[in-house]
């Protein structure tokens, strides 16, 4: 497949440097659609961008699973027997693979975008135009982190010519380790969340859910104080929870069991907005422990597009700057959350809303791809590839 740049200056859209991506990522783009997919998939829309998932182990025989996505989008997703991963250097035999595929689909001008410093242990041989770390999380501070995260993350930063963080908190932590590193905190596609302010029709699973209804969407892991959420839920039996998102790293019997609290299980991106349409109060309920210390949720500015009024723990990057403009309410106990949830059903969401679309209109991912695609192209400008090994 050539490379395609669909944009020229005769449409109006920026003109970006000829390169492939090529995107090493600890996340499936299946799970949960978030800021990998928002910016791959408009890179894509002007260039081949492979992105590149986490090994899966098979009893099948090895084998690339290739999969041609939306524009120039490729997903990639090694599978590798149990038997080679019992008798192979597995790092080793990844970038075999990976040299494999680039030989096969003549990769050759190339960026390299790491989500995950642990692709250091079998992409360091590469030689890329420029090297992006798009840090989106501070991942050594999630459950099972690998215990070489760390060291890897330390030679990624020797390596890479920019440093991408997903949110102001963790540009803090991360700013003086890199020469050019630049915060991006989560953005908005605001025509799409914005559907809800006007949707009446809503999945007729949620339908059967009485009013009023407190919701929450996203990843139910060790990042959610499933605890507040069950005191919040006992304060209140006649509040309805609707939780929507997959159980990840913790056992769904762990989860708190009452008849107001409703778990529909993950849904796809684009269904979204019409189950936001029918709640009345959005949730953040995040629990305030290491794997949360540096997060800038995306749902914040989603909810808020919504047009819901939005009550979260306080996680900094959250308070800042949402809590701070007085656009999400701030509690950290289930009775403030309890108060907090009385106001936003009370709340008048009018002049709030007005305030809350002229803040989303400057943080769009649109605009943050842009800004991305033009500190790469500095890079690319000047023609040399970076030996990483």
């Amino acid at each position: 497949m050539d490379i395609e740049n669909k944009f020229s200056a005769d449409s109006g859209a920026p003109v970006f440097e000829s390169y492939d991506l090529v995107c090493l990522s600890h996340l499936r783009w299946d799970f949960v659609y978030q800021r990998p997919q928002h910016l791959m998939s408009r890179f894509a829309k002007s260039r081949r961008v492979f992105f590149i998932e986490e090994p899966i182990f098979t009893d099948e025989q090895t084998h690339l699973k290739i999969s041609q996505r939306e524009d120039n989008l490729t997903v990639v997703v090694p599978h590798i027997s149990n038997d080679d991963r019992e008798t192979k250097n597995i790092e080793a035999f990844q970038g075999e693979l990976l040299d494999g595929l680039f030989a096969e689909q003549k990769i050759n001008d190339f960026v390299l975008w790491f989500y995950t410093p642990m692709a250091m242990s079998f992409a360091a041989h590469l030689e890329p135009k420029a090297v992006v770390y798009d840090c989106m999380d501070e991942l050594s501070g999630f459950k099972f982190a690998p215990p070489a995260l760390l060291e890897n993350e330390s030679k990624l930063f020797e390596k890479a010519d920019l440093v991408f963080t997903g949110g102001q908190s963790l540009y803090e932590a991360k700013k003086d380790k890199h020469k050019s590193v630049h915060a991006f905190p989560s953005s908005i596609d605001v025509a799409h969340f914005k559907q809800a302010r006007d949707i009446t029709d809503e999945p007729e699973e949620q339908k059967q859910i009485a009013h009023p209804r407190l919701g929450y969407c996203g990843v139910i892991d060790e990042r959610l104080n499933i605890n507040l959420l069950a005191e919040v839920a006992d304060f209140r039996p006649d509040w309805q929870f609707v939780m929507i998102g997959p159980v990840v790293k913790i056992s769904d019997e762990d989860l708190p069991r009452r008849a107001n609290i409703h778990y529909l299980g993950g849904r796809n991106y684009q269904e979204l907005p019409s189950y936001l349409a029918g709640w009345d109060v959005a949730l953040m309920p995040f629990a305030l422990n290491e794997s949360t210390r540096f997060i800038s949720p995306t749902k914040t500015p989603e909810y808020l597009a919504a047009g819901k009024p939005v009550i979260s723990t306080p996680i900094q990057d959250v308070v800042r700057p949402y809590g701070e403009m007085n656009f999400v309410f701030i509690a950290s106990t289930a009775e403030e959350f309890v108060a907090a949830c009385d106001k936003a059903l009370e709340e008048n969401q009018t002049e709030k809303l007005a305030r809350v679309d002229e803040f989303l209109a400057q943080n769009s991912w649109d605009k943050t791809w842009s800004k991305m695609a033009n500190l790469i192209d500095d890079i690319v400008k000047k023609g040399t590839k970076v030996a990483l090994a």
